[in-house]
């Protein structure tokens, strides 16, 4: 998991990216490629 400081370009990177909230931090996950889950905060 990759922690960033700006996760719009890390949503960019393939279709299946979702930005989640949980526990007050943004994360991005991915069902089918899970290397591009990211964090932000």
């Amino acid at each position: 998991m990759k922690i960033r400081n700006s996760l719009k370009s890390a949503k960019l990177r393939d279709k299946n990216c979702r930005i989640v909230r949980r526990k007050g931090r943004v994360f991005v996950i991915n069902k089918t490629n899970p290397r591009f889950k990211a964090r932000q905060g």
